[in-house]
């Protein structure tokens, strides 16, 4: 059978010679051709109601015998509909094999549409936090009513994962990480953390613990040793000694109350204690202080910018950050070096920036800075005095006040040390 838009034209000119000889012939051409173009419409509507007939039949029979046209439009509808069933049964084969794949995970996995209604999840999820199937198209805050849930969901900044108590057993702690895909979905990982939670909960208990009974044989020793050194009776040969002794008891003494205020920040509730507290009533005495421990070595301090203000915070918290960060500058600026204080506020955010001139920070070393006895150098903290845990507590600190640590440094051009807070801290400012 002759197809295509060729064999269309061959059949428009076919009637229209015969119609125009049979009109010659008895005189009405005009009528002829008429005529002709009528028959040429009626087949032309007859093969549109086939198609019609043939696209709603739901057996999905084979295409209609057709010439022309006609018969190429058909095979061409015939033939997409048989790549999109191919297509078709491919990506079925592909979901089933993912929805096979995570239900194998240990983690539970929730997949929610535009508007927060869960539209499906693996088997994990369902033995996590007790789904069913006449559940699918239900909102996950229904079945995750907890306030920290619907606010984390609500708020939408899913950069770091929620940890909370599971919904059907206090006992179960779990991990929420939601990831956005597609056009405004979301995907909610569930990890069940419990038994990470109990080892993180049994090593702040032992840290807190071993410090606390530390704290008493050194006060002990230190009591002594000075009883010692206050004698009199002391041999020569036997005073350097002793003064290194009472170092290491001090340095030991420091140690132990920087453990035990990290346990304090890591177990209490970063909401308890929040009050207005003025950046000025904190930063001052902290410069006077930071000037004394300069003593003969005449570092040039000063405190500039908006330091009116004020934000909402633990007092004791903050100035305990604060004061790390200027002391770490005194302790680590060579002498008559610039330190700056200065608070800054612009349009996202408040900042504390301590900048000082000291030796400066090598590059490799400023993502590990806040990690709990990093050392940059071996000599540095001890010839300083230090612990190696001051800017794990700065860290710990503005974690709890929303606020992040960042840190610039050069080697040879001295550090800046910002902490930036959300201008949602901010209780009363004047620019």
């Amino acid at each position: 059978m002759v197809r295509g838009f060729s064999a269309e034209i061959r059949r428009v000119l076919f009637i229209g010679i015969v119609c125009s000889v049979i009109g010659i012939t008895i005189g009405y051409l005009t009528w002829a051709l008429i005529i002709g173009g009528l028959f040429y419409m009626a087949w032309m509507f007859s093969q549109i109601r086939r198609l019609d007939h043939w696209l709603n039949d739901p057996h999905q029979t084979p295409p209609p015998d057709a010439s022309g046209i006609w018969g190429e439009i058909f095979d061409r509808i015939y033939k997409l509909q048989q790549s999109q069933k191919k297509e078709k049964r491919q990506l079925q084969h592909l979901v089933n094999r993912v929805q096979e794949a995570t239900s194998a995970l240990r983690d539970g996995v929730i997949l929610l549409d535009r508007q927060g209604n869960m539209e499906w999840w693996n088997r994990s999820a369902q033995n996590l936090l007790g789904f069913q199937e006449s559940d699918q198209g239900q909102a996950l805050i229904n079945f995750l009513r907890q306030p920290r849930f619907i606010q984390y969901f609500e708020r939408g900044k899913f950069a770091e994962p929620l940890d909370m108590a599971s919904p059907r057993s206090q006992s179960q702690r779990l991990q929420f990480q939601i990831n956005r895909y597609g056009s405004q979905e979301h995907l909610v990982v569930v990890r069940n953390i419990t038994r990470l939670y109990k080892l993180e909960g049994m090593r702040q208990d032992f840290i807190a613990n071993v410090s606390h009974e530390l704290r008493t044989p050194l006060t002990v020793l230190k009591g002594y040793l000075e009883s010692i050194e206050d004698s009199g009776d002391l041999p020569d040969k036997w005073q350097g000694a002793v003064g290194q002794m009472q170092i290491q008891t001090l340095r030991m003494s420091a140690l132990v109350s920087d453990l035990i205020t990290l346990s304090k920040l890591e177990t209490d509730e970063s909401e308890q204690n929040q009050s207005p507290v003025s950046m000025q009533d904190i930063l001052e005495p902290i410069i006077n202080e930071a000037r004394a421990l300069s003593g003969s070595q005449q570092h040039s301090l000063e405190l500039s910018g908006n330091n009116t203000v004020r934000i909402m915070g633990n007092a004791n918290e903050l100035h305990s950050a604060f004061s790390n960060l200027v002391f770490n500058a005194v302790k680590y600026t060579p002498a008559k070096g610039q330190i700056n204080v200065t608070v800054k506020l612009d349009e996202k955010h408040l900042w504390l920036m301590v900048e000082d001139t000291g030796m400066g920070i090598d590059s490799q070393h400023i993502p590990r800075l806040t990690e709990r006895f990093y050392r940059v150098e071996q000599s540095r903290n001890s010839a300083s005095g230090g612990t190696g845990l001051g800017l794990a507590i700065v860290k710990h600190i503005l974690l709890r006040h929303d606020a992040r640590l960042i840190i610039r440094s050069e080697l040879g051009k001295g550090s800046t040390f910002s902490c930036r807070f959300p201008l949602s801290k901010i209780v009363e400012a004047t620019r």
